[in-house]
């Protein structure tokens, strides 16, 4: 009986295992499908309006870009014409400028050529004046020669100036022209050294030409007692900064210093001597004037003389022959060395 019972058990649970069954769908696995059906959709929505405004992005992007390229051309635009009103008040300041300078340039030479007429018209009434009745000047009055004197006669003449066309033009009566009786030989060195100077003009007092001048004129003329201040004189000659006026136009008041260093109207400061100063000098803008002797004036006026003229050849101003340009120089040195020996003329 029990394994007649066993043996039905196991045929039982053979049934039951090999037995189909329709398995239907659970509820869970009905709304899956709805679920991602919605999912679906709501994806869609989301892209559609990002989509949107990303267009919308790129549309107000694209708007402000135009925007600003017409703010940037406006402005562009605004840049161009004020530079072209800048250009065209550029060329007007310059040709404002070149006149002037033009100007200034054509008044710097009538003013060097009116003080080279006066000097002519000086030296000619100095030649008048000699010649009276009783003592003829016989440069002046050829007929009262020798003819073998009249002859004329070769050689180097007084130096003449662009200027000296007008005085020779007004003394045509005049003739001949006077001849100096000093006789002049060219110097082959110094010569040679102005002739390459003159090829390039400088104020650099390096080159070989204004070196010698230096040593030999400029230096031991502007050589005082007062070594500073003769240091100051030196500095404000050469870069034409110095004022020399007489005492009794003193027109601008005096910056007070010690006695010592500006001297007085009986005391010259550059030498420290007891001397009647007759004129005072400045230097630069400083608005101290210092006293000084007859001397000490005829030594900075021979510099100052120099100077003027080298500036005039660098700027173009002197239209010589170089010959007469380098006795010219040579006369001014001669200047320099006579001031500072101690001549000068008695009008200073």
């Amino acid at each position: 009986m029990a394994s007649q019972a066993n043996f039905e058990e196991d045929s039982q649970k053979q049934a039951a295992v090999g037995h189909w069954r329709t398995l239907m769908p659970s509820k869970g696995s009905k709304e899956e499908p709805e679920t991602g059906c919605q999912d679906a959709g709501g994806v869609d929505e989301t892209q559609s309006t990002e989509q949107l405004n990303v267009s919308r992005l790129r549309s107000s992007s694209v708007e402000i870009r135009e925007k600003g390229s017409e703010f940037l051309k406006e402005e562009l635009h605004k840049a161009q014409k004020e530079l072209k009103l800048k250009d065209k008040e550029c060329e007007r300041l310059s040709k404002v400028r070149e006149q002037l300078e033009q100007e200034l340039e054509e008044l710097t030479a009538s003013l060097f050529e009116i003080d080279m007429l006066q000097a002519e018209v000086t030296a000619l009434k100095t030649l008048v004046i000699t010649s009276t009745p009783s003592s003829p000047n016989r440069e002046l009055h050829p007929q009262l020669q020798s003819p073998s004197k009249a002859v004329f006669r070769k050689g180097h003449g007084r130096n003449k100036s662009t200027s000296s066309a007008m005085v020779s033009a007004a003394s045509q009566n005049v003739t001949p022209e006077p001849v100096s009786h000093e006789c002049k030989e060219v110097d082959s060195i110094l010569f040679a050294e102005f002739q390459a100077w003159k090829e390039s003009p400088t104020l650099d007092k390096s080159c070989s030409f204004l070196d010698r001048i230096y040593r030999e004129d400029v230096g031991p003329c502007l050589d005082f007692t007062k070594q500073e201040l003769s240091e100051l004189v030196r500095v404000a000659v050469e870069q034409n900064t110095l004022t020399i006026e007489p005492v009794a136009s003193q027109t601008l008041p005096v910056v007070k210093v010690s006695a010592e260093e500006c001297g007085g109207p009986k005391k010259c400061a550059l030498s420290g001597l007891p001397r009647t100063c007759k004129h005072r000098i400045m230097l630069g803008d400083s608005g101290n004037y210092y006293y000084i002797s007859p001397s000490c004036r005829a030594r900075i006026t021979a510099v100052c003389n120099f100077f003027t003229y080298i500036r005039y050849i660098q700027q173009g101003l002197v239209r010589q022959d170089v010959e007469l340009m380098y006795w010219e120089v040579m006369r001014l040195r001669r200047e320099m060395s006579l001031a500072k020996l101690g001549f000068y003329p008695s009008e200073m």
